[in-house]
């Protein structure tokens, strides 16, 4: 998971959340500094389950991605993204 030149964590399965068998898609809009770290996480669709939703916005604000360029310089951006929950 992650951004280009990052191999970033995926989210911690909440316990609760695994127990109940919830599984779901959460799709992001991501806010991304000219550092590029995660300074902002907006559910745009949830997976249905508020646990997983705040799962992966908690692990999205730990990534980093390769910074967008303008010009050849750094600067802020936005992102989509889908974190996804799956039991095996």
């Amino acid at each position: 998971i992650g951004g280009a030149g990052f191999r970033n964590a995926g989210p911690a399965y909440p316990e609760m959340a695994r127990q109940r068998g919830q599984q779901g898609a959460v799709v992001l809009d991501l806010r991304v500094d000219a550092e590029g770290r995660v300074v902002g996480a907006e559910v745009a669709q949830s997976s249905g389950h508020p646990m997983l939703d705040a799962a992966a916005q908690r692990a999205v604000l730990n990534w980093r991605f390769r910074p967008a360029l303008d010009a050849g310089r750094p600067v802020e951006a936005q992102l989509r993204s889908t974190v996804r929950f799956r039991l095996d």
